[in-house]
This record gives C-alpha cells, sequence and structure tokens, in this order.
C-alpha cells in the first residue's frame, strides 16, 4: 500500500532543536541592552517560530519600528557570540530523522531562523545531508504566511496532497493551513497541545520516536 506522504516539511527551533532556552535567554539580554524590560521565558516562548523582527513586534509593540531593528542586532549578537546554552537535537531525532531517509521520504525544513543561524545549526548537529530543501524567514515571508511551504513545494518539485508540515507552534499549523497541506503538532516544543489543537493537525506527537513509529 503506498504511504500517503512523499515529503515531510519540519520547523527547526522546538520541533527538531530543543532550542527555547537560548532563545529566550537571548531575548532578554537583547531588551536590557535596549533599556527595555526582560519579557520573561514564558511570553518569549509564544513567539518562537515567527521571523525575529515579527517576533520582536509582537513582543515589544509599542516600540518603535527602529528600536526593534537594534533589538534584532542585539539578539543575534548574544546568539551567537556571547550566550553559551546548550542546543541540543531532542531526544530520538537524529536517529529517528535517519530512518525516515533510509524509508524513502524526503525531507526539508521551514523555520522562522536565518539561513545563516539554520546552516550553522545543520552543521552543529550533522544533519544538513538529511534534508532536500530548506527556506529561511529572511528569504521569503514569516510564517503563519503559507510562502515558505509554496517554495519549497516548488524546490522539491513535491505535491501539495503528499506534503505534511510538522511543528510545535500555531505558528506552523496555521501556515501549513493557509497551504492547504496536512500538518502534525509536536507537543514537546513552544506551544501547549491545547492551542495546537485550535489549528487542524491530523494528530499530535509527544514526542519524536513517536512520530518516526507513525510514518514507519
Amino acid at each position: 500500500m503506498r504511504r500517503p506522504f512523499d515529503l515531510i516539511v519540519f520547523d527547526w527551533d522546538g520541533t527538531l532543536m530543543d532550542s527555547a532556552a537560548k532563545i529566550c535567554r537571548c531575548i532578554g539580554a537583547a531588551a536590557a541592552d535596549c533599556g527595555i524590560g526582560d519579557p520573561g521565558h514564558e511570553r518569549s516562548r509564544q513567539i518562537i517560530g515567527l521571523g525575529l523582527v515579527e517576533a520582536l513586534k509582537a513582543l515589544f509593540p509599542d516600540v518603535p519600528t527602529t528600536e526593534h531593528q537594534r533589538l534584532a542586532e542585539r539578539y543575534r549578537y548574544y546568539f551567537v557570540n556571547e550566550d553559551t546554552t546548550a542546543t541540543p537535537l531532542f531526544p530520538g531525532v537524529r536517529d529517528g530523522l535517519e530512518g525516515l531517509v533510509r524509508a524513502g521520504y524526503r525531507l526539508a525544513v521551514a523555520t522562522g531562523k536565518s539561513r545563516r543561524g539554520l546552516d550553522v545549526s545543520m552543521k552543529d548537529s550533522g544533519t544538513s545531508d538529511l534534508f532536500c530543501a530548506s527556506r529561511c524567514a529572511d528569504e521569503s515571508r514569516s510564517k503563519p504566511d503559507p510562502s515558505m511551504l509554496e517554495e519549497l513545494l516548488v524546490l522539491c518539485g513535491a505535491e501539495r496532497s503528499r506534503t505534511v508540515m510538522v511543528g510545535d507552534t500555531s505558528f506552523d499549523l496555521e501556515m501549513a493551513r493557509n497551504a492547504g497541506m496536512p500538518r502534525f503538532a509536536v507537543t514537546y516544543g513552544a506551544h501547549a497541545r491545547e492551542r495546537l489543537l485550535d489549528y487542524g493537525p491530523i494528530t499530535c506527537f509527544d514526542s519524536f520516536p513517536e512520530l518516526r513509529t507513525y510514518f514507519a
């Protein structure tokens, strides 16, 4: 029996990589540099998945646009140069991705990270060779706009109905819904299961090995 999907598109932060703590710490440090109050980890977690500037606008809506750019610069500085918080892959991700590739699936990434950030993360985690394509927020429109997924369909020569999005935030699932694409949620990332269910995922996975078993 032919399986229903050929291409699986993954979000990165919160879906494959456990990077929320570092993201939140860098937001707090950037805010302090700009003389703005730290929004705290819980509020910061809620914007993970958006492009950086879009995320900062959502967190600091009363701050002038020019200050959002400064916040973004300080965030990048801390993320790349100063903060040493570990960002491991979630348990089972590396083996699971390799198993999906061996099973014949094609894998891609649609992320709110910058191209530079994603390339470094893929290289450091040794996963670059597992993905056939990727799109980032600084080379497309930010989630939940469907542009990243539309572009990946073209890059991969994939059929919309045979492509599925996997993510940990409402932004991932709303992006897939806007693209008219099937979607799955993981519950171990940034957004709670109850929030994810509002966006119509086929199912929710509580761990990556559970996802891998589903696609076996």
